[in-house]
């Protein structure tokens, strides 16, 4: 749909009145209006804007709905690594990051669908949210554990020669057996189930806090800002009218 029907531009220099069809002009390409008239939501358009406000506007079908879908989860990957680094970099891990990763998923998707919004856009919209979010906690508890495990293995390697050094002998600690490893499908289900759940293992761990309900609430917020931008963008097309001819005083 063309932005140019969705978002006219307004016009300053000069004033539109209803019934006076003399000074009358179309709200999108700014022509002089005689005769036969419509109204695209509350704006007076001529005949070829409306036809082709009618041709360009889009229908719910089920292409629209995946391409919507595929521009949604592009966001939600870029909203993720966006929360991920931010926590990653900063130390910080904020709930505000969740309302752009909420905006992102919402407008994505609604440019994807070319303003075609409705239920089961906005069900999609903040099913990605939250799972961009919860799953944002994956990598940045992968990164904290890669720290720990460095700082453990430094502190065992640290503990080994200093037990070597008090023994007099030269003979290295037998390394200890490694843990089976699970192969890529078990370890990304479970990974992934971890991180859906991440707001209630939070919960679980510690009990709940003040920090984790407010940061609840935002997620919220972010979720309804999805929502909201996804609700779709009303273009209702009026008419046709006709016009009276100006008549002398």
């Amino acid at each position: 749909m063309s932005d140019s029907l969705l978002n006219p531009t307004p016009q300053f220099g000069t004033a539109e009145y209803i019934g006076s069809p003399g000074g009358d002009h179309c709200r999108y390409c700014h022509q002089p209006i005689s005769g036969t008239y419509y109204r695209i939501n509350d704006g007076m358009t001529c005949p070829a804007c409306a036809d082709t406000a009618r041709r360009e506007l889009a229908r719910d079908t089920h292409a629209t709905y995946i391409r919507a879908l595929l521009f949604g989860i592009g966001a939600a990957i870029a909203g993720l690594i966006l929360y991920a680094t931010f926590a990653i970099v900063t130390g910080i891990v904020i709930g505000y990051v969740s309302l752009a990763v909420g905006w992102m998923i919402g407008k994505a998707m609604i440019k994807g669908s070319n303003g075609v919004g409705g239920r089961r856009y906005q069900i999609t919209a903040v099913l990605l949210t939250y799972a961009a979010v919860s799953m944002a906690a994956v990598p940045i508890w992968i990164h904290y554990a890669n720290q720990h495990q460095q700082q453990r293995a430094q502190q065992q390697h640290l503990q080994d020669e200093q037990r070597q050094l008090e023994s007099g002998s030269s003979q290295q600690a037998s390394p200890e057996p490694s843990k089976p490893r699970l192969s890529l499908g078990p370890w990304l289900a479970r990974v992934t189930l971890l991180g859906l759940a991440s707001p209630l293992v939070e919960v679980w761990e510690g009990g709940p806090s003040f920090g984790w309900m407010i940061g609840l609430v935002i997620l919220f917020v972010g979720m309804r800002f999805a929502w909201r931008l996804t609700a779709g963008l009303p273009l209702q097309i009026y008419g046709p009218f006709q016009s009276m001819p100006q008549t002398g005083s």
